[in-house]
């Protein structure tokens, strides 16, 4: 059995804990049950299943912990993890950031699992790629896709009192599709926590379209263009953003909110006014573990409002050490957005460059978030609101805080990798250099 209940796995904590002989114990049941299909030229390659489930335990004596985990769970396996990790903890050096386990937490209740996921078998796996190869094979085109998809729940017990458990379910969807002479490509990416929400054959004629319209590219010089970037596009420039939003990094001059004397810029205007980013467990298209991974519990937070730096995230040794609010990290975030679709954000743009996906991309600059990587699996010219004809793929250069700054307009935000994000209209995004990629 790999997916427990919570009383189920509450009665396995307990037993468990009761074998502890440690200062502090703390242990930790995970598992999940999950599958995949992959196709390429339009044909299934492999498929698979997996299941599994473990308990691992963190023993304290004094400021020395140890962790040991297991994946049997009758009582002689159980007493035998815990010895294990108490051996551990007496043998290893004392954390110079050692902070006590919590106590008793309480948690908001988020809507993360869904039965349509849960549900999700062999069938629908075969169903889903047979629509999505349908798709490129009307029009002549290659796929190679992806879908994974998982259910799972993570159960937390300390001796201190803390309780926590958390069910989820997550599809994930990846499509790319080539034309037979290979100089047109198209990509679409979907995740959802609700499968029903998925239409694999929907989505794959998205990038169907855009393989058949970007063959042949041309090549325009590189420059300062204005952009139009899909969430597929931006989402990892705006990802290595947020993921570098930590206080103790800011205060001790490694990020790019640092300022000098171990200040930060929180309280300070950093990007376009229009930008507000807020984090919110009980998000109904986002929702996530309403702790972290050290047992906080999270809560709606806002990172940037109206452009200005309003939290940052830090750990308890660093909260504690700082006095400075603790603030866990965020499951996922939201970027508010507009109200446009992208066929309207296209329609408003006199001249400009539409951009499917970014990939390969590097830092430059951790300071100051510049970030270098190429454009793929379709670009595209725009003039006078309207799409003209596929360009060849760029190399950039760009970080995601000048680009924040350069924003002209915000469309309808989207689901992507577990974020919401809405497709945004740069100027003066910055290309460096032709690449031969399509």
């Amino acid at each position: 059995m790999a997916i427990y209940t919570r009383e189920q796995a509450e009665a396995l904590l307990k037993k468990a804990l009761a074998y502890s002989k440690a200062d502090e114990c703390e242990v930790t049941l995970s598992g999940n049950i999950g599958g995949n299909i992959r196709y390429a030229r339009n044909e299934v390659s492999t498929s698979g299943a997996e299941e599994n489930v473990a308990l691992s335990v963190e023993s304290r004596f004094g400021k020395k912990s140890g962790v040991a985990t297991i994946n049997e769970f009758d009582d002689a396996s159980l007493e035998k993890v815990i010895r294990r990790a108490e051996e551990i903890a007496r043998i290893a050096p004392e954390s110079p950031e050692y902070v006590p386990m919590l106590g008793p937490q309480k948690y908001v209740t988020t809507k993360a699992h869904f039965d349509s996921t849960a549900k999700i078998d062999a069938a629908y796996r075969a169903d889903a790629a047979a629509k999505s190869i349908k798709a490129a094979a009307d029009k002549g085109l290659t796929a190679a896709g992806f879908l994974e998809h998982s259910t799972s729940f993570m159960a937390r017990l300390n001796s201190k009192g803390l309780f926590a458990y958390h069910p989820s379910t997550v599809v994930d969807f990846s499509v790319t599709m080539r034309t037979e002479d290979g100089t047109g490509s198209g990509y679409v990416t979907q995740d959802f926590s609700d499968v029903s929400k998925l239409d694999t054959g929907a989505a794959s004629q998205i990038a169907a379209s855009k393989a058949v319209n970007s063959r042949n590219a041309k090549a325009l010089e590189p420059g300062k263009y204005t952009v139009i970037l899909e969430p597929a596009a931006s989402i990892d420039l705006l990802r290595n953003m947020f993921g570098n939003m930590d206080q103790r990094n800011a205060e001790e001059g490694r990020s790019f909110l640092s300022k000098p004397g171990g200040k930060t810029k929180v309280g300070e205007k950093l990007v376009d006014e229009r930008i507000t980013v807020y984090s919110d467990p009980m998000h109904p298209e986002i929702p996530s573990a309403p702790f972290a991974g050290d047992g906080r519990p999270r809560e709606k937070t806002t990172w940037i409002e109206k452009g200005v730096i309003k939290n940052l995230y830090n750990s308890r040794f660093w909260a504690e050490k700082t006095g400075a609010k603790s603030v866990p990290n965020p499951g996922g975030v939201v970027m508010e957005g507009g109200n446009q679709t992208l066929e309207e954000m296209i329609k408003n743009t006199k001249r400009g460059i539409l951009v499917t996906r970014l990939w390969y991309i590097r830092s430059v600059d951790p300071q100051t978030l510049l970030y270098t990587g190429l454009t793929r699996d379709g670009t595209f010219y725009i003039e006078n609101g309207k799409i003209q004809y596929p360009v060849k793929n760029f190399r950039f250069n760009e970080s995601p805080i000048i680009m924040l700054n350069n924003l002209e307009a915000l469309g309808r935000p989207q689901r992507i990798n577990g974020n919401l994000v809405p497709p945004m209209k740069i100027r003066d995004f910055t290309f460096t250099s032709l690449s031969d990629a399509v």
